[in-house]
């Protein structure tokens, strides 16, 4: 099959551009293509981009909110303490049917890859992996899904927890999680980053771990995340997410953490439509805003992504799976409206992100793989400012999805 989009508005190129398709691939890009296909789209001078991408997500625990005691505090640690009891009794039918909305949802809106996050701890046991798993297999050669075997209680304070990482990883999660700072004391934060390491070399796995998601700059295992990094050779293969305590150390220690950080060639993921919301609940004025620094990051030569993080459960009432809505929350919250770091909180959920999720062939030019999506926008501003349709969605070449979106005026 071959498929040719007339009359795009490309990132980096003036004008309109077509673009053919054969099979898979983008065989040619250039104005007015004087070429026959077996399906022909008219972009009519929408943006065409390549395939959303989804960096943070914790895909088990979605859609939950109305089915769970409420969060009354509104902080993380209640939030993390509501959902154990719910979490007893999931079932591969219930992940698969709260999930598979959220996956429908993140589709529509021309996401076609999500790093999931999913609970491996004693409460839930193995019942939250076994239905994102039920959940990758249904949408397998439709959305890419990788899987991270993420230790929400703690390791050391959750014994049992280091054996059913290790078995989650044999049943195919892709990604080492970790959350350090929810240990009882450094030196066992310390051990847990350890068994993370050791457990990322014994798969040859990469790391991706929450770390220090609060706003208590006491807590200090970003650097220690950093250090083990190094000590082991996996620079480029460990990634940070929410990092909110960075935000607030003191400007020297934090300058002297993001060269540790740099050095290591990490991945720093924030999240602030859900940090906005959880970080800075006992301030007073002036309250804390939740996010890392990501402008300092990003001075630093670090790859800085963000993510949806949560829809619809204890932590998050909201989220709508759309990474163009969480763009507009991230242009606010991080301060980046200028014209180019406008382009650079866009590049966060597609060039940033693939460095994650590493599709073959990612973006636009001739050679790539045809993973689009059509926005109903003239440039990425107006795909942040009103995250409009997506009138079409392309999976290697194939419309997976199409959106029809009318408004009648009657006045």
């Amino acid at each position: 099959m071959s498929l040719l989009i007339k009359n795009c508005t490309l990132r980096d190129k003036e004008g309109l551009y077509d673009l053919f398709c054969e099979g898979k691939t983008i065989t040619k890009v250039g104005p007015s293509l004087d070429v026959s296909a077996d399906k022909v789209i008219d972009a009519k001078g929408k943006l065409v981009v390549p395939a959303l991408i989804e960096p943070h997500i914790h895909l088990d625990k979605v859609n939950i909110l109305d089915n769970v005691k409420k969060n009354v505090s509104g902080t993380l640690t209640e939030a993390i303490e509501i959902i154990w009891d719910r979490k007893r009794t999931y079932t591969n039918e219930d992940v698969l049917v709260r999930a598979s909305d959220v996956i429908e949802r993140a589709l529509a809106a021309g996401t076609l890859g999500m790093r999931t996050h999913v609970d491996i701890d004693t409460i839930g046991g193995l019942k939250p992996l076994n239905g994102v798993l039920a959940l990758r297999d249904k949408y397998d050669g439709i959305m890419k899904l990788q899987l991270v075997a993420f230790p929400q209680e703690g390791i050391i304070k959750d014994p049992g927890c280091d054996k059913l990482m290790d078995e989650a990883m044999k049943m195919g999660c892709d990604i080492v999680g970790g959350m350090p700072a929810n240990e009882n004391n450094p030196e066992d934060s310390l051990a847990h980053v350890k068994f993370c390491f050791d457990l990322a070399e014994k798969y040859d796995a990469d790391i991706d771990m929450h770390v220090d998601e609060t706003d208590d700059p006491f807590y200090r295992t970003l650097e220690m995340v950093a250090d083990e990094t190094i000590r082991r050779g996996w620079e480029g293969r460990v990634t940070a997410g929410h990092t909110c305590a960075l935000a607030a150390y003191d400007d020297h220690y934090a300058s002297y953490v993001i060269e540790k950080v740099a050095r290591a060639e990490m991945t720093m993921c924030t999240n602030p439509c859900t940090n906005l919301l959880l970080q800075g609940r006992l301030d007073k004025q002036p309250i804390r805003r939740g996010i890392t620094r990501v402008k300092e990051l990003l001075d630093a030569g670090v790859n800085v992504v963000f993510g949806q993080d949560c829809v619809n459960d204890t932590f998050y009432p909201l989220g709508s799976a759309d990474m163009l809505m969480c763009a507009n929350v991230t242009v606010h919250a991080a301060q980046m409206s200028l014209p180019p770091e406008l382009e650079t909180v866009f590049d966060m959920i597609t060039v940033n992100a693939n460095k994650l999720l590493k599709f073959d062939g990612y973006g636009v030019d001739e050679g790539c793989t045809a993973n689009l999506v059509v926005i109903d926008a003239k440039n990425i501003r107006e795909a942040m400012a009103f995250a409009p349709n997506r009138p079409y969605v392309i999976r290697e070449g194939k419309v997976i999805v199409e959106n029809t979106r009318e408004t009648v005026f009657k006045f």
